[in-house]
Order: structure tokens, then C-alpha cells, then sequence
């Protein structure tokens, strides 16, 4: 007598997901394989059956033991959770049959991961998108990377399954800078853990803050494309884009550069101060920088250079970089934009252009705060006995205390740049906007100690930014007003070359250039 395998979908985890097709499935056989967890799902469809559980490790035995019991002509479901076909159980069984087996083979679909994490998060799949696993036990990572690489550079939304597991940490980490390499930082984003299960987690951010973030095996992540949006807390893609080459969300346009200039790469008042050092000394001077006020400062403060103002993206400019032969990489970037620093040491190597990090001094003395070594400790140590917290971190750092556990119970306020996206960012992530103030640091002593003493603030948390971004003054006026100013600690970056002043970086600046005129 022929037997019948049945590969059984059986979707996230609700019984309300399983499709009717699969509950038949399972009550039409009479043996069940399946990973012990599935079970509580479908218990009351399974009851009297012969039912076999190896563990999570052990999927091939899973597939050979079912085969087997179909070649005996027993009635088998072999269970996955989500589909069966997609990086489950179902490759495997087609893997280990033989042309010349007589069971009859039934697979039967199934709500995927990506398909439920997606509906709790909006509709961010409705155009085109790709699915990637950052398991590397059945795929060398150099593939996983490649793969990684190419979504990112055709902008599909995608969605990363097996995202972190205790002995794969950090692969994570490293697919989000290679997204980064191509997608704009400010892409939203899915985080959904234990989808359709208990202990539902879903929050969205932005792809730049990702990197900040902790995950497991339990969670996916959603990576949308350039014309995702967000509404009413949901996130979704256009199913068609009205304008493909819409300039507001696409790379910035390269102005026309200079050949063998020096390049600048500034966020901060001293990287632009350095670069009008560097012209004034008659050298050809390139200042790139993120956004669009940040271009209008420098070209302000800068007489002499040429601005690229915008996100590019690191291919981008790592094709400028070369077809316009810069000289020396200047990274006065912000002290806690490590991901750029990371981005141009990188292209430093690869292109072997002199690199240099040019830092201000951080500004932490005596008691001026309690130091935290991350903003998920500030979050922490913020709510612990405060109810009314200002933060003075920027907007890339919000989520980290807006959706950190019990941060609903608190009162936030938030100081970020009067760029329309750092506001709508404050926005979404839920401050109102009476507590939202935006404008253009730095701030003095007074301005912070009106405000504060205004709000009625009984907590800060900033960053050490140096007193060319106003830490001293914020250190102060918390001090008048006897509240607890809570610091972040500037990461540490293994920089190969650094400078602490201006004099300092304009004479290594000059020192390259010399060489390179004599070699």
C-alpha cells in the first residue's frame, strides 16, 4: 500500500493562521514528525496520532524519519512552522527522496514569517522584495554578504530571517553597514519578535539605528526601500512609484568637483573651521556633508571650497573619491558618527588615500555627570528615578530611550535640529510637539537653564560633544538648576591617524601633501 507525506505549513504560530488545507492534512494522517514546539499549536488536531519529536538540531533525521515512515506505507505530516518551503523542512524531505519512492508527496503552504511580520508592521512588501537568511550553517557568510550587497544596491525591501543566535552575533551588525553602503540612513524599518505568538514585540525605525539595537533568533527584520513611508504607526511601500527618480529621497546630485583636492568630511563647526584653514593655505578643499543645512553652514563658513551636500552613499563616493583623485581624507565628522568613521577608513584602505581623524577634546571634568557607557544605560539609568527627561542626544539616538521598556510610564522632551526629517522623526516616535524644540545649537548656559527650569526637567541626557557643541554649557546650567546630567561616553574607534587640534591636523594635512608632491 503507498503512503502519503504531507509537508505541513503551519504558519507563525496562531492556530487562526493555519490554513484549512494543512488542519486536514493533519488529521487525514496518522504520524506526526515534527519539532516539540509546533505541537501546542496544533494539539487539539493531533490528538491520537503516533507522534515523533527529534529536536531543533536534528532536522535531516526529522525528514529521513518521515520519509521512512511513508516508504512503510504509514500517512505522515511533517511539520514546519511558517512554510514549509521557505528555509524549512520541505528542501530537505525533497533532498533525501529517491526517484523511484511510490508515496504520494502533498506540500502544503503556509503564512511565512516575512508574510506575518510584514501585516503587524503595515504593508512594507508591496513592491518588490527579497528574503535573506543570516545563518551560515548551510551557506558560507562570504555568500550572505554578496547577497546582502546586491539587495542593497538594487533597493529592495528585504526581509533578514535567522537574524542573531548566541554564537552569531555579530553578522547582524556587519549586513546593516553593508546596507548602509547603499541604502539611505533614514529607510524604515521593521523589528518584529515572536510575530503572531506570545510576547509580540513590533517597532519601526529608522536603518541607522538598527545597528544599535539587540536581537535573537525569535526576530525579523524589515528593511524597507526609498519610497517606504510611514502612516498612523504602519509602514508601507507603494505598489507603484509615481516618480522613480523622486530627488528628495535619491542620492544627492555630485556638483563638479575639483581633481586632487583635499576632502573634507565635516558635521561639526571645527571640521568646518578646519577646511577653511586648509583653503586659506591655497590647497584645493572638498567639504562633504550629510545634509543640506549642513552644505548651506559650510558654505558659509568655508570661502573657497566646493560643497557636496547630501547622503551619497559609499559607492558613490568612493567613485568620486577616484575619478577625482583626492589627496587626503579629512573624518571631522561627529563624535559619535561611527558608522561614517568606519565608512571612510574603509574606503582610506581600499583606495590607499591618507586618512585623518580630526576630533575635538571631549569636555567631561570633575563631577560634571554621571558617564554612561551607552544610551541604553542612560535609557536606564534616565528612568530609574526621573519623570520629566530632556534629551539632548540628537535624533538618531531617540528610539533608544522612546522605546526602551517602561519608557511609555515617563515624559520626554527633546531638543533636535530644525531639519523637517529630525522633527517628523521626534514625531513618530511619539513626542508631542509641545516638547519638541527645534533649532540650531549650540545653546548657552542661560537659554539651557530657561528652558529646563520652563519644562520643569528633572533629568538630561546628552553626549560628550565637546565645547564647540555646547557641552560645557548644558554641564553648567545642570548644575545651577541641581538636576542630574546624564553623559554618554564617546565610542572608541581604533583611528590609524588623529588630531586634537587644528594646527595639529592642518600640519599632517600639509605633510601629506608634500610627500605626495615629491614622490
Amino acid at each position: 500500500m503507498s503512503g502519503v507525506l504531507n509537508l505541513v505549513s503551519v504558519g507563525p504560530g496562531f492556530e487562526d493562521l493555519i490554513v484549512p488545507r494543512a488542519i486536514a492534512a493533519l488529521r487525514d494522517s496518522n504520524v506526526i514528525v515534527a519539532y516539540e514546539l509546533y505541537l501546542r499549536w496544533i494539539a487539539s488536531h493531533i490528538e491520537g496520532k503516533q507522534i515523533f519529536t527529534p529536536p531543533l538540531t536534528q532536522e535531516r533525521e526529522r525528514a529521513l524519519l518521515a520519509i521512512d515512515k511513508a516508504r512503510s506505507g504509514e500517512k505522515v505530516a511533517l511539520i514546519s512552522s511558517g512554510d514549509i518551503g521557505i528555509y524549512a523542512m520541505a528542501a530537505l524531505a525533497f533532498d533525501e527522496m529517491k526517484e523511484d519512492d511510490d508515496y504520494q508527496v502533498n506540500v502544503i503552504p503556509g503564512v511565512t514569517s516575512a508574510n506575518a511580520c510584514a501585516s503587524l508592521l503595515g504593508s512594507p512588501l508591496s513592491h518588490d522584495f527579497a528574503t535573506l537568511s543570516l545563518s551560515n550553517l548551510l551557506c558560507p557568510w562570504e555568500w550572505i554578504e554578496n547577497r546582502a550587497r546586491h539587495i542593497a544596491q538594487a533597493d529592495l525591501a528585504c526581509v533578514l530571517y535567522n537574524v542573531q543566535s548566541a554564537g552569531r552575533q555579530e553578522g547582524v551588525y556587519r549586513i546593516l553597514k553593508l546596507m548602509l553602503e547603499s541604502k539611505a540612513p533614514h529607510t524604515l524599518c521593521g523589528v518584529v519578535k515572536n510575530a503572531y505568538r506570545p510576547g509580540q514585540e513590533v517597532s519601526i525605525h529608522r536603518l541607522d539605528e538598527l545597528p544599535s539595537l539587540q536581537f535573537d533568533m525569535l526576530t525579523s527584520i524589515v528593511i524597507g526601500n526609498r519610497f517606504t513611508q510611514r502612516k498612523r504607526g504602519y509602514i508601507f511601500t507603494p505598489r507603484g512609484y509615481n516618480d522613480w527618480h523622486d530627488e528628495s529621497k535619491a542620492a544627492a546630485e555630485e556638483p563638479v568637483l575639483p581633481s586632487q583636492a583635499v576632502w573634507v568630511f565635516a558635521g561639526t563647526s571645527d571640521g568646518n573651521a578646519l577646511a577653511r584653514q586648509l583653503a586659506a593655505q591655497g590647497h584645493q578643499v572638498v567639504v562633504s556633508t550629510a545634509t543640506e543645512y549642513g552644505g548651506e553652514l559650510a558654505l558659509q563658513d568655508c570661502p573657497g571650497v566646493t560643497v557636496w551636500a547630501g547622503r551619497q552613499g559609499v559607492e558613490a563616493r568612493k567613485q568620486a573619491l577616484l575619478r577625482h583623485e583626492a589627496r587626503v581624507l579629512v573624518d571631522a565628522t561627529h563624535p559619535y558618527a561611527t558608522l561614517m568613521s568606519q565608512q571612510l577608513m574603509g574606503l582610506s584602505q581600499s583606495l590607499d588615500i591618507p586618512y585623518l581623524r580630526y576630533e575635538r577634546p571631549g569636555s567631561i571634568v570633575g563631577d560634571d555627570a554621571l558617564v554612561c557607557d551607552s544610551m541604553e544605560q542612560a535609557a536606564v539609568q534616565a528612568m530609574a528615578k526621573n519623570e520629566r527627561i530632556f534629551l539632548a542626544t540628537g535624533s538618531k539616538d531617540l528610539a533608544s530611550f522612546l522605546q526602551a521598556p517602561g519608557a511609555d510610564k515617563k515624559q520626554w522632551f527633546v531638543r533636535v535640529t530644525a531639519e523637517p526629517e529630525f522633527i517628523q522623526r521626534a514625531i513618530d516616535l511619539g513626542i508631542p510637539r509641545s516638547r519638541i524644540c527645534a533649532m540650531q545649537g549650540p545653546f548657552s548656559q542661560g537659554f539651557n537653564e530657561a528652558l529646563w527650569r520652563d519644562w520643569n526637567i528633572d533629568c538630561v541626557v546628552t553626549k560628550d560633544s565637546g565645547d564647540a557643541g555646547g557641552y560645557r554649557a548644558k554641564a553648567d546650567a545642570a548644575k545651577a538648576l541641581n538636576i542630574p546630567l546624564l553623559t554618554v561616553r564617546r565610542p572608541a574607534l581604533d583611528y590609524p591617524v588623529q588630531a586634537g587640534n587644528l594646527d595639529e591636523a592642518s600640519a599632517k594635512v600639509q605633510a601629506w601633501l608634500q610627500k605626495g608632491k615629491h614622490a
